[in-house]
């Protein structure tokens, strides 16, 4: 042991040597949030084999808690080990090959995203763009529109005052349509009513990110007939950051295999899931499963599905039971980027009064109320603050500590004269 220790040249860092201190934060961001303790201690279990019969019917419980959630039969669905973003690439993947065609609606930084991943993978990407904070309609999607139009692929998008006539799915013919749910740049909720049958109607897969919304605004995978759904496992769910919920319709099957994993890469193929026991049982998203990752996500499953029993009882539109925050009375301004009908209720953008910088109030919240409130992001940034209401923190008690933690900022934080 001597010997060995002798023939190091990088010692220990004296950072690890001490133990690891975490402060407590109020996670009022757009995520993560806050974890409660249930999920805590589901982290903190014993690890199991990943081929243990008991791991097996821990992820089959998984699978029935994303079912449940996402309101589907879908044979084809599990939890991506990975971000929401991971679960992004894992439906672009499993869906495109070069050459295909998709219209990806571009309402903020999301759609974007999508955009560059399916270029990557070659696919013909064609974008249907909309100025951030407004939402898509059936007729934009489908047919020729005038709207303004940017110019270029980068982002943010150079956005043209001219009218100009856009393309949607009677043109394009696409294989799939990608669509936001939940923008969190911008805080807007994209209404889903319609959409699938109009993208069946041209033969085209409706694709679905509801990584901000899935929890805390109605979605019905089956009914709104959407193809492929996820979302992500910090956010509403509550759960740490590392799981992707994902699903496949039949229909969005038929572009997969029963043989083996068809993405570029085995760890975002998806098609072995499901199909059959033995494949399976061999591949676990190709590679090993981290299963205290899956004994949260399992937690956190069962949470949502008591948050999201509002949504079983009744297919009918309603509110969704949480708290949300009206951006007039926040900072005293006319409202925030968007239309009002279409709010996304789990992320609140508002506007910042002229004169702050949203750097100052963020930093004045964190410093002295021990609480996250973040930026704009994508096309918002510099012009609005976004504060997340998601699952556990979404009490009215956490409302009135935001607000008053918001005016203590706007009080002592500079405000530029110019």
């Amino acid at each position: 042991r001597a010997m060995a220790t002798s023939l190091l040249r990088v010692p220990p860092p004296e950072e690890l040597l001490r133990p690891l201190a975490v402060p407590e934060r109020l996670l009022l961001g757009p995520g993560p949030s806050n974890v409660p303790r249930r999920i805590q201690a589901a982290g903190g279990r014993q690890l199991l084999g990943h081929m243990h019969p008991e791991m097996l019917q821990v992820m089959d419980e998984i699978k029935a808690g994303i079912q449940y959630a996402f309101q589907t039969h879908n044979r084809l669905t599990l939890a991506v080990s990975g971000s929401g973003h991971c679960a992004m690439e894992a439906a672009l993947f499993n869906l495109l090959e070069p050459g295909d065609t998709v219209l990806v609606a571009v309402n903020g930084i999301w759609g974007q995203r999508a955009a560059d991943i399916a270029r990557r993978l070659g696919a013909n990407v064609c974008e249907l763009l909309k100025t951030p904070g407004k939402y898509f309609t059936p007729q934009d999607i489908e047919q020729v529109s005038a709207g303004h139009h940017a110019e270029g692929t980068s982002w943010p998008p150079a956005w043209s005052p001219s009218l100009r006539v856009t393309q949607g799915l009677v043109q394009h013919r696409p294989l799939v349509l990608f669509i936001t749910h939940g923008e969190s740049s911008t805080g807007v909720l994209q209404p889903l009513e319609g959409l699938g049958e109009l993208c069946h109607r041209y033969g085209c897969l409706l694709l679905v990110d509801s990584v901000a919304s899935l929890g805390g605004a109605p979605i019905f995978m089956d009914q709104q007939e959407i193809d492929v759904l996820y979302s992500g496992s910090q956010k509403v769910l509550n759960a740490p950051p590392g799981s992707a919920p994902i699903s496949f319709s039949e229909r969005a099957r038929t572009r997969g295999s029963d043989t083996g994993p068809t993405a570029p890469g085995c760890a975002r193929g998806c098609w072995t899931w499901g199909l059959s026991s033995s494949w399976r049982r061999r591949w676990v998203q190709g590679k090993p499963t981290t299963t205290t990752t899956e004994q949260g996500q399992r937690e956190d499953t069962a949470l949502c599905s008591w948050r999201c029993a509002w949504a079983a009882s009744d297919a009918t539109e309603k509110s969704p039971p949480a708290m949300s925050l009206c951006p007039g009375s926040v900072l005293g301004s006319p409202g925030a980027v968007g239309l009002k009908r279409a709010r996304l209720p789990t992320i609140t953008t508002v506007r910042l009064p002229d004169g702050y910088d949203w750097k100052d109030i963020t930093a004045f919240l964190m410093d002295n109320h021990g609480m996250e409130v973040a930026g704009g992001l994508g096309p918002t940034v510099g012009k609005v603050l976004r504060i997340g209401l998601m699952g556990c923190n979404s009490t009215s008690d956490n409302v009135d500590r935001v607000l008053a933690a918001l005016r203590d900022a706007l009080k002592r934080c500079q405000r530029s004269r110019l």
